[in-house]
């Protein structure tokens, strides 16, 4: 079992005047492992990035670089510090709820994505292809069953490739908007949280994760889109979203088999989970 002094790391004294105290892990996180402490009279949260970040193409240097313009745009969690190694990060810690999917909460979130989309261009691009690309190379040859999503990567790749050529532009997304990921205050104001798939990229596959993560009904759909373009919604609005969904879906089962690959989740669950995922997605691509 860890301990607090496994936990804090031992160059607090550049963010804190008095050392941290472990109040207790904050649960939801797949990826890194989150803890509530308390310094300088502050809450705060401790995020300890994943071991595995190489494999899951999670790049920390553009993270810390998004997380400031993020911050100095008040769209995430006040900023305390980014450890100079990249092995963690310390942010305020926001009192809230997670974000819920009525209409008012739609409309929060078309408005936050608007403000996201605007912020300054970094040099970081999300490239599907190399993104699989590299997810691939990360899945050991013993993954639960491999063969079948081999076959799917065949599918994918010509729609990975259509969509290439007919990008709707670029603009910085934060590419994991999922209801853990969003926090929203008592008085009203939304905020993103773990910007560690930040990159430039097309706003429907931002649109297309949020639409898949979320589960959101097809006039929730219609809701986010007219909110986000405030305008109505064209149906190559509705074709665009459709062919991102397909390839979050993929994107997201290669990450399951990456988990897997690298032990981290390497449990019959995952296995049974990964069989799910290929299936829904094959019966999503007419198979």
């Amino acid at each position: 079992m860890n301990t607090s002094a496994d936990i804090i790391p031992v160059d607090w004294p550049k963010w804190s005047k008095t050392k941290p105290k472990l109040l207790k892990p904050l649960l939801g996180g797949l990826t890194n492992k989150s803890y509530l402490i308390s310094a300088d009279n502050t809450d705060m949260v401790l995020r300890k990035n994943s071991a595995i970040s190489a494999a899951l193409n999670l790049d920390r240097v553009t993270e810390a670089r998004v997380l400031v313009l993020a911050d100095d745009a008040g769209l995430c969690a006040p900023l305390i510090h980014y450890d100079g190694d990249y092995q963690y990060v310390v942010s305020r810690y926001v009192e809230g709820k997670h974000w819920r999917a009525d209409e008012q909460g739609i409309r929060s979130l078309a408005t936050l994505l608007q403000r996201i989309h605007r912020l300054p261009a970094i040099d970081t691009y999300l490239t599907i292809a190399d993104k699989a690309e590299l997810y691939w190379q990360a899945i050991a040859k013993n993954a639960p069953h491999l063969a079948e999503l081999k076959k799917v990567a065949n599918k994918m790749m010509p729609l990975i490739e259509s969509t290439r050529r007919s990008g709707s532009g670029a603009c910085l997304c934060h590419n994991d908007l999922l209801r853990e990921n969003l926090i929203s205050t008592e008085e009203g104001r939304l905020y993103a949280i773990d910007w560690e798939y930040a990159a430039m990229g097309d706003l429907f596959y931002e649109l297309a994760v949020i639409v898949e993560g979320q589960a959101l009904n097809q006039s929730q759909q219609e809701l986010l889109l007219s909110e986000y373009f405030a305008r109505s919604v064209s149906e190559n609005d509705r074709q665009n979203l459709k062919n991102w969904r397909l390839i979050y879906c993929y994107l997201t089962v290669l990450w399951y088999a990456v988990q897997w690959s690298s032990g981290v989740m390497a449990t019959p669950e995952t296995s049974h989970h990964i069989a799910r995922q290929i299936q829904d997605l094959n019966a999503k691509l007419g198979d």
